[in-house]
């Protein structure tokens, strides 16, 4: 058989099936869309869910692609062997109730043995069925000519792939002998066996029945094909190595490691684990960047995150003290280009963030690392086998040190982490953050059962900002009433409404809900579980009941207000897209009248320059005056259009779509204008880090802007008057006035220096001789401790027969400070000791070295006391 690189088979495989008429289409995102139940895709058919299930239409009824993958619930097996690996790509052709078994098989037959293709022997490849599934293995038998005896029957555990209820079926492997030097030796070894002699090359799923949960099979109308096959794994056989790191793509990332750190694989077992966890870990790394995530401590941010600190922790272990990944990366790059071309276009993306990231990481592990390594001394000294679970949280919470590191390093040295105490740490701690959040505003009426059915309120407010509505429910207090009457608090539920209910970061609109009887003012609308809109708010005057016709009226000029701040945030997004790259995603907002909040994902702190050039660009937006059209559409073209969905946001297959002139085209439910030059001005008010890997920018528009302007002329024209100046020139006089005060600053500190020597001149003339010292004391009103510390070194400098105590009071603060010179040392006299026996006397604390030592006083009517005590102090403890 002849060797192929991994690059060669990829495009092989993809060129197989587009000759069977399959459609070739890219690597979907590592970050699955609009599926909440992964955090990352991990298999070749996970971004197709919507075309298997009938949801959404497939572009093709045959597809062929090479998905990158993700998985991580075996990382601490990562290097440990040679099969485990977090990032792989898996090889697929699908049928979307177009061809089947028969086809199915025979192609992967022939695009293994083929000399048109792999040319593999077919008597090393054993292919296994289910074991009730008697047409594959008729059509193994008697169409491709495998003998019976060579087809493996394997049960449901093997075979037959599901999960859960729905889409389930059969599954056929085809498995290649690797020879006897890869087997177990035992005589019984065949395929199924656990060493790796027979190893599992191609896994054609037969999608045929639906399980309603219950253990109950029927069969599907439309019946699919879900094909997997490892890339890197079919990479082992074609080249006849030993593992996937041995792989030619794979192992030139290990050699740009061993480069570095001057490690060899194969040097031994722990060189070998710590070299293959940074070239697993570097390769997940880049491709997950390169799709948007970044490092954070949530979610898929925090896989990306433990990815890239393992690394670096296993680069530390070979004797890598500096950021060292981020050069690795760009072999990752060179050799995933020809698949992958975006790789390139980020590459000094990819780069800055993983550098940013180990660097982050070097803090953090130094920290962390002194820390671990007293509490596991601590345990030994105690004769203990189990790492505090505690110790293990306060590591995770406090210093921001991973727990799976934790556990990695005790486990080195023999311990465990008591993961219960560790986990009921975590549990407390949500326990704690829900308590927090509901002592925040958690809405009490959550779990109030209106006795309504379940049809949600009609929304009208896009189209109307006023309406005839029904009153369908009453809320006062936590109880259903059928009438509100003035000064309740209330919860008004309507038919229909024009009110917008707070949601996807749109602050609620406010207003009147009035009736011939009474009028309510609407603070607040949310919508609960049902659907139905919650009116918030206090009756001002009458009483509205149940059933009664009401007029619902927004606060127009209010509404307006919210819709220029949230059209901005859409230009904010498409700007900071443009400006800082394409990586930019929404991570949260929050949209008030004039005023928005937006967090995104970006990995430092923005430069004024950007932040300007990002004002620049939603600034021309608006003046450009681009039309705003909103139109529903099914997702898929929503798609074709470029429009931009939040990953965290589940969308249906009707998605609203807002078009600001083709600049920006986003997903959105919320309220817009009808063009962006009524947004008015825009102007960023702050930038700042909200979470690792997350910005928050905070700016307003409109009317706030103006009024801003106004107050900051304003101000300017008070400055310039006080200054006796233009505006034009308040820059210069402010400089000129700057420089003024630093030169009369310098001045009055050059005096004050003289001042102290003269004052140091005279207490030197009035100094006590006791026993060879000169002894001085004395209280100075009015001087700092910094001027105190000055004029000790002065009077210690002058003389090394000196010792002075000296003493400043300032308002309520009494400063002590003594000084000794050598000679004064020499006979046993120390600053320090001087200073505990004044505070003795006047209360108070302090210490020091020999020389100088410092302190502070409580007891002021005492301070002369002590001071005179200092001549018998001196005298009774100096040495002759």
């Amino acid at each position: 058989m002849e060797k192929f690189g991994l690059n060669e088979l990829r495009e092989k495989f993809l060129s197989f099936f587009e000759s069977k008429e399959h459609m070739r289409l890219p690597s979907f995102s590592l970050i699955p869309q609009n599926d909440a139940s992964l955090l990352l895709i991990n298999s070749g058919m996970a971004p197709m869910k919507p075309w298997f299930t009938g949801e959404q239409e497939p572009p093709s009824r045959r597809v062929t692609t090479c998905q990158k993958c993700i998985r991580t619930g075996d990382i601490e097996n990562i290097g440990q062997t040679a099969r485990h690996g977090t990032y792989f790509e898996m090889l697929g052709n699908f049928s979307f109730g177009d061809y089947f078994k028969k086809e199915a098989i025979a192609w992967s037959w022939e695009f293994l043995t083929s000399p048109k293709w792999l040319g593999m022997d077919p008597d090393r490849l054993y292919p296994s069925v289910y074991v009730e599934d008697d047409e594959a293995l008729a059509i193994w038998h008697d169409e491709i000519g495998i003998p019976e005896e060579r087809i493996t029957k394997l049960g449901k555990e093997d075979n037959f792939w599901e999960h859960g209820s729905g889409p389930c079926g059969p599954c056929s492997e085809i498995y290649y002998d690797r020879g006897e030097k890869y087997g177990c030796g035992k005589p019984d070894c065949k395929v199924g066996c656990d060493c790796d002699r027979y190893i599992e090359i191609w896994n054609n799923v037969f999608s045929q029945f639906s399980n309603d949960g219950a253990g109950n099979y029927t069969e599907l109308t439309q019946k699919n094909i879900d094909t997997g096959m490892g890339l890197e794994r079919l990479a082992v056989v074609c080249q006849d190595v030993d593992s996937l790191f041995d792989v030619d793509t794979v192992m030139s990332i290990t050699n740009k490691v061993s480069e570095i750190t001057g490690a060899r694989y194969g040097q031994s077992k722990k060189v070998d684990t710590s070299l293959r966890v940074i070239t697993d870990h570097i390769r997940s790394a880049t491709m997950m960047i390169c799709d948007g995530v970044l490092p954070s401590n949530e979610g898929r941010g925090y896989v990306l995150r433990r990815l890239l600190r393992r690394a670096a922790r296993h680069g530390k272990l070979l004797g890598v003290n500096d950021p060292f990944l981020y050069e690795v990366c760009a072999t990752v790059i060179e050799e995933n280009k020809i698949a992958y071309p975006e790789l390139v276009n980020k590459q000094d993306y990819i780069t800055r963030v993983i550098r940013i990231e180990e660097e982050n990481f070097a803090k953090t592990i130094d920290a962390g690392m002194k820390i671990v390594s007293e509490m596991l001394e601590e345990h030994k000294e105690k004769g203990e086998t189990v790492f505090s679970g505690a110790g293990a949280f306060k590591l995770y919470d406090t210093y921001g040190f991973p727990v799976d590191l934790t556990a990695e390093i005790v486990e080195e040295q023999g311990l465990q982490i008591d993961r219960k105490v560790f986990n009921e740490c975590m549990q407390e701690q949500r326990v704690r953050a829900r308590e927090a959040r509901a002592a925040m505003g958690d809405l009490a009426w959550a779990g109030i059962d209106l006795g309504l059915d379940n049809t949600p309120t009609q929304f009208v407010g896009y189209d109307r900002t006023e309406d005839e509505c029904k009153v369908l429910a009453i809320v006062v207090g936590e109880e259903i009433c059928t009438k509100a009457s003035e000064g309740d608090e209330a919860i008004i539920v309507l038919d229909k409404t024009p009110f917008y209910a707070e949601m996807g970061g749109q602050t609620a609109d406010n207003g009147f809900i009035k009736t011939e009887m009474g009028s309510f003012e609407v603070t607040d609308v949310q919508k609960n579980k049902a659907g139905k809109y919650m009116h918030h708010g206090i009756m001002k005057s009458g009483e509205i009941s149940v059933g009664d016709t009401a007029n619902a009226k927004i606060d127009l000029e209010r509404r307006k207000a919210i819709m220029r701040a949230h059209s901005a945030t859409h230009l904010l997004h498409k700007a900071l897209k443009n400006v800082l790259g394409d990586h930019v995603e929404q991570a949260g907002s929050l949209v008030e009248p004039d005023r928005l909040r937006f967090d995104f994902t970006h990995f430092s702190a923005i430069s004024e320059e950007e932040i300007r050039l990002i004002e620049k660009q939603v600034n021309s937006a608006i003046l450009e005056g681009y039309s705003i059209d909103i139109n529903e559409m099914p997702m898929a073209e929503a798609k074709k259009i470029g429009a931009a969905a939040l990953f965290s946001e589940k969308y249906g297959d009707i998605v609203r779509v807002v078009n600001m002139g083709g600049y920006s085209i986003e997903l959105c439910g919320g309220t817009h204008l009808d063009n962006t030059a009524k947004v008015g001005p825009f102007r960023i008010r702050s930038e700042f880090s909200v979470a690792s890997g997350i910005r928050r920018i905070e700016a307003m528009v409109g009317e706030v802007v103006i009024e801003e302007m106004h107050r900051g002329s304003e101000i300017l024209r008070r400055i310039s008057e006080a200054l006796k100046t233009n505006p034009n020139d308040i820059e210069e006089k402010f400089g000129q006035l700057v420089q003024d005060f630093k030169n009369a600053r310098k001045l009055v500190e050059k005096l004050q220096a003289q001042q102290l020597k003269v004052e140091a001149d005279r207490v030197m003339f009035g100094a006590k001789p006791v026993k060879g010292l000169k002894i001085i004391t004395g209280v100075f009103p009015d001087l700092t401790a910094d001027d105190l510390r000055q004029m000790g070194d002065m009077l210690r400098d002058r003389d090394e027969n000196v010792v002075a105590v000296l003493s400043s009071v300032v308002g309520d603060k009494i400063s002590l400070l003594a000084v000794c010179g050598n000679a004064a040392i020499k006979k046993g006299i120390r600053a320090g000791d001087i200073i505990k026996h004044v505070t003795s006397i006047t209360g108070g604390s302090g210490g020091g070295k020999p020389e100088r030592a410092m302190g502070g006083a409580k007891d002021e009517l005492m301070l002369d006391n002590a001071l005179a005590t200092i001549d018998n102090y001196v005298d009774e403890r100096a040495k002759e």
